[in-house]
């Protein structure tokens, strides 16, 4: 990767997503700040400038189809292709969604951020990708949506309520982790999932009322896993879901 590089991460105005633009602009590439509020967006990107850095506000509701084919009409004109595609932006929903008591509104907003709102992304900015020399896609997931880990007595997600929204929408952008990497595999492009843990931020305030757990790692820490698929190399791995520590089992 070359300072030419181009990284889009959505949900960026803040968070992990602010981190890890952040971190792919330390490492020298021009980083595009999706945020669907456009003021926010702009000062996220001004921090970064005045950092030294060359980020660039590219407004983005992942769940708007208009907004997302301006984004990339934007990306397009900007800088003619992008090398790296960090579909960042997620909700929670917050709490309290049992499967037996789950609002549908509700639930299906979750899963169009999470899972249709990378589905969008991603096909509007692929034309793109496939003009870089080394395309990546980094989906950012969460370790709640490990089949296994929620499985496991021993594990402290066995113990956390049950939700129909936040962890199913993340284990089926797992699967769609895959599909999309099966699709490109013929084209240099690498597509993984990322498990950045969690973070102090504001994302986390309903996990933590929750679990009772209190939570220290930070941003920086959650955003090294993405940073790290976002700038493999050729040899690197395709439809994986990663933490710092390696493979996460499904």
């Amino acid at each position: 990767m070359d300072d030419t590089t181009t990284a889009l991460v959505t949900g960026a105005n803040k968070g992990i997503g602010y981190a890890v633009a952040a971190g792919l602009a330390a490492r020298g590439m021009t980083v595009l700040i999706g945020a669907r509020d456009a003021g926010l967006g702009e000062k996220a990107a001004a921090s970064l400038r005045d950092a030294g850095h060359d980020a660039r506000a590219v407004p983005l509701d992942v769940t708007d189809p208009a907004a997302v084919r301006d984004a990339a009409r934007h990306v397009a004109a900007a800088t003619g292709r992008l090398d790296v595609l960090v579909n960042n932006a997620g909700i929670s929903g917050g709490a309290g969604h049992l499967p037996d008591e789950a609002d549908m509104d509700v639930v299906h907003r979750v899963f169009d951020t999470n899972l249709y709102g990378v589905i969008r992304v991603t096909n509007a900015m692929l034309p793109l990708l496939r003009r870089a020399p080394a395309g990546r896609i980094v989906n950012v997931s969460s370790g709640t949506s490990s089949m296994a880990a929620m499985t496991d007595p021993g594990h402290y997600f066995w113990d956390t309520p049950a939700s129909a929204a936040y962890p199913a929408s993340k284990a089926a952008l797992n699967m769609l982790t895959i599909q999309y990497a099966k699709r490109l595999r013929d084209t240099g492009i690498l597509v993984n999932a990322a498990a950045p843990g969690a973070c102090a931020t504001d994302f986390v305030l309903d996990f933590t009322r929750l679990t009772g757990r209190t939570i220290e790692r930070t941003a920086e820490q959650g955003a090294a896993v993405a940073i790290r698929l976002a700038t493999l190399g050729e040899d690197g791995p395709t439809g994986g879901f990663f933490d710092d520590d390696g493979p996460v089992p499904w």
